[in-house]
C-alpha cells in the first residue's frame, strides 16, 4: 500500500488564505470596536485632549438610569421607545409579508407588477420615503390632511402619534424586503407536498399553517433577525421626519447616541448606550436561534 503524498505548503494554507479577508474585515469592523466600546464605557473622557481619560467602571452605565442625571432623565424614556419601536414594527412586518408572499406566489394576472409594487417602497432611498411620508402627514397640504379634513392629526407633532407615525413609514418600507426573503424561502418547498395535501382536501389555510410556516421556520429566523437589528438602525427616517420630537416622544436609541455624540464629556455615556444597544440585539438573536432551534429538534 503506497502512501499518500503529503499536500503542499500552500494546499494546507489555502483554506486559510481563503477564510483570511473575512476575519480580517469580522475584526476591524466588528470585534475591534466592539471591544473598544465595551472598554471605552468604563471610562469618563478628560475634559482636555491632551489629558488621560479616567477609570470610573459602571458608574456610566448607572447615570443612565439615574433620572437626575442630563443623560438618564432622556434614557429610559428613549430605550422604552426603542423596545416598543423594534418588537412593534417587528411583529407587524413578520406577519404581513409572509401574507403578501403567499398571495403573490400564486399564479396571478400580473404577478411581476404586483411583486414590484410591494418591493418598490424597500428600493427608494430611506431619506426619499421618508420625504414623501412627510409630505403625506403634512398639516395642511399632506395627503393626510386632504382624507381626514379638518379632522386631521397632527401626525408627528402630536406625543402619542409620533412614534406610531414613524413605525408605519419604518413598516411600510421593510415589509417589501421581507416578503422576498420568504419568497426565495418558497422557492425551496417542494410543489408535490401542496399538491398530495390538496389530494387529501386540506384547504389553503391548512396548506398555510402545516407545511408553508413549519418548512420556512430558518427564514423566518433570519427574517426576525435582520428586521429587529434594522428597526434598531433606524436614524435617517427620524432625522427627515420628527427629529426624535416632540419632548423625545418619538426618539429612538441610535438617533440618541447620534445627538450626543458631538460632544466630549457624553463619550462614555455613548458607548454605555452603544453596549446596551448591541446586548439587548444580542439577546433577542439568541433567544430566536435557541427558541427555533428546540422546536427543529421536536418536529
Amino acid at each position: 500500500m503506497t502512501a499518500r503524498p503529503r499536500p503542499s505548503l500552500y494546499a494546507r494554507a489555502l483554506p486559510y488564505l481563503l477564510i483570511a479577508p473575512t476575519f480580517v474585515i469580522v475584526f476591524l469592523f466588528t470585534l475591534k470596536p466592539t471591544v473598544s466600546a465595551v472598554v471605552d464605557s468604563t471610562f469618563r473622557p478628560a475634559r482636555l485632549p491632551q489629558d488621560s481619560p479616567s477609570f470610573v467602571g459602571l458608574e456610566n452605565y448607572l447615570a443612565l438610569f439615574d433620572p437626575a442625571h442630563h443623560i438618564g432623565a432622556r434614557f429610559g424614556g428613549i430605550l422604552l421607545n426603542t423596545l416598543l419601536f423594534g418588537f412593534g414594527t417587528v411583529l407587524i412586518t413578520t406577519p404581513l409579508a409572509l401574507t403578501f408572499a403567499v398571495l403573490i406566489n400564486r399564479r396571478l394576472p400580473l404577478r411581476g407588477l404586483w411583486r414590484f409594487g410591494f418591493v418598490y417602497p424597500s428600493l427608494l432611498p430611506v431619506i426619499g420615503a421618508a420625504s414623501i411620508w412627510a409630505f403625506i402627514y403634512a398639516d395642511q397640504v399632506g395627503l393626510a390632511a386632504a382624507i381626514f379634513g379638518a379632522g386631521n392629526p397632527n401626525w408627528l407633532g402630536s406625543p402619542s402619534l409620533a412614534l406610531l407615525s414613524v413605525m408605519v413609514v419604518h413598516i411600510w418600507s421593510q415589509t417589501g424586503y421581507t416578503m422576498l426573503l420568504y419568497l426565495a424561502g418558497m422557492q425551496n418547498i417542494p410543489r408535490d407536498l401542496y399538491e398530495a395535501a390538496a389530494l387529501d382536501g386540506a384547504g389553503d389555510v391548512q396548506q398555510l399553517v402545516y407545511i408553508t410556516v413549519p418548512l420556512l421556520q430558518r427564514t423566518t429566523l433570519f427574517v426576525l433577525t435582520i428586521a429587529f437589528t434594522f428597526a434598531f438602525q433606524t436614524v435617517d427616517q427620524l432625522q427627515a421626519l420628527t427629529e426624535g420630537g416632540p419632548g423625545d416622544r418619538s426618539n429612538l436609541l441610535l438617533y440618541f447616541i447620534y445627538q450626543n455624540i458631538g460632544e466630549r464629556r457624553n463619550w462614555g455615556y455613548i458607548n454605555a448606550m452603544t453596549v446596551i444597544l448591541g446586548a439587548i440585539v444580542l439577546v433577542f438573536t439568541l433567544s430566536n436561534f435557541l427558541l427555533f432551534d428546540r422546536r427543529g429538534r421536536e418536529s
